[in-house]
């Protein structure tokens, strides 16, 4: 979706979108720079199909594409400072005490070996082996939309090792190997301690099951819903002694009434209905917590099982738990929109911060939908309606 589809709609989008470039732009001490970055994201709202360096050049109406490519090579400015304006950004226009943080991973597939963290792995982008990078993203969302508010490249171990190749893609010294659920945790840590309004963290199995997240998560009192595999190893100390067992097992012991048809959010077709269940687990936690499995079942094939770890209010409700659930998909959106309307997969740079940059400004351009999205929304639940004539939005 290109800005000028929003024409129109009321909205003052150039207003908003002249305010976003002055809070992306105070990163900068250079006029040229300056003018730069505001060139680049228009680049990237346009409908241009590729958002590369000569295409953003020809869209700003420049002969060359030095001064795109200098944006995201030799120019000095910090991304991580605009990324904590983006941040702010998303949290301003989206917070809702009902928002969730959900983290996840994608694939960018390239031909050469050069660019940084390039490998043979495994792209669940493509569902399987090739040769790409990897980042881990972290995104906010709420009943006002969802946007990406973190970015980290994956950097395969071989890269961290080799020294050659980290002095020619301009690695940080004090960048070291980290797993993928690692540079989840500090995302998720770091979005926490920023005081961002969040209900519950949600992530697929590659990172719920990693213990220290959950732990990390549990240690803050911060609830959550993460998916597990179905042979996860769950020990628990019962009457007879330590029992070992695994989501699957406890599943299929499930009485029939134990089972309960919930929504877990919107599909192409309406409401997307599963069958769910919880199940309690005994351990220790604090007061007022609760850890359970739960578990969503399809309803055309009783075969085909989702499991998830809980850590929960006592009283929260299996709707509440099932609707939390159904929420994961919002960074799927995120992603399909930045790589489909906004290039997030069109990076040329090969270099550690040229990377960081390019997802940096993309993910600035993505927020800006996001606000005008959430801006409409709040402006269709303020306006009375037939059945509401007092619609009111939480403060």
């Amino acid at each position: 979706m290109s800005v000028s589809d929003w024409a129109g709609s009321g909205i003052g989008w150039e207003r908003e979108l002249t305010a976003l470039k002055g809070r992306l732009c105070s990163v900068f001490r250079r006029s040229e720079a300056r003018a730069s970055c505001g060139a680049f994201i228009d680049g990237l709202l346009s409908g241009i199909e590729r958002k590369t360096g000569w295409l953003l050049a020809e869209q700003a109406g420049l002969e060359r594409p030095w001064r795109m490519q200098a944006l995201l090579g030799r120019s000095h400015w910090d991304c991580e400072m605009m990324r904590a304006v983006v941040f702010d950004y998303v949290t301003e226009a989206l917070g809702d005490r009902s928002g969730v943080l959900v983290v996840d991973d994608t694939g960018f597939l390239k031909k050469g070996q050069h660019s940084v963290g390039v490998a043979r792995q495994y792209s669940g982008t493509a569902g399987r082996i090739e040769n790409c990078q990897v980042g881990v993203f972290a995104a906010y969302a709420s009943r006002f939309g969802q946007a990406l508010i973190d970015r980290r490249l994956y950097l395969p171990e071989a890269w961290a090792k080799d020294e050659a190749r980290r002095r020619a893609a301009h690695i940080p010294e004090d960048v070291a190997f980290a797993t993928k659920p690692a540079i989840a945790r500090a995302m998720l840590a770091d979005a926490l301690d920023r005081g961002v309004p969040c209900a519950w963290v949600l992530a697929d199995a590659a990172y719920g099951g990693d213990y220290q997240t959950r732990r990390m998560l549990e240690e803050r009192r911060q609830p959550y819903v993460l998916a597990i595999r179905s042979n996860h190893t769950l020990r628990m100390l019962t009457d007879q002694g330590l029992l070992q067992t695994d989501p699957k097992e406890m599943a299929e012991e499930l009485a029939a009434e134990a089972w309960q048809a919930l929504p877990a959010g919107e599909g192409a077709k309406g409401l997307r209905l599963y069958d769910w269940a919880r199940i309690a687990l005994p351990y220790v936690v604090d007061e007022g917590f609760a850890r359970y499995v739960l578990i969503r079942r399809s309803r055309s094939d009783p075969h085909a099982l989702s499991f998830y770890l809980v850590f929960a209010p006592a009283d929260a409700t299996l709707v509440e738990l099932a609707g939390a659930a159904g929420l994961r998909w919002t960074i799927e959106e995120c992603f399909q929109r930045a790589k489909d309307d906004l290039g997030l997969d069109h990076c040329e740079a090969r270099s550690w911060h040229g990377w960081h940059r390019h997802m940096t400004l993309v993910m600035a351009a993505a927020a800006f939908l996001a606000k005008l999205g959430a801006d409409l929304r709040r402006s269709a639940l303020g306006k009375p309606n037939e059945t509401s004539p007092k619609s009111a939005i939480a403060a």
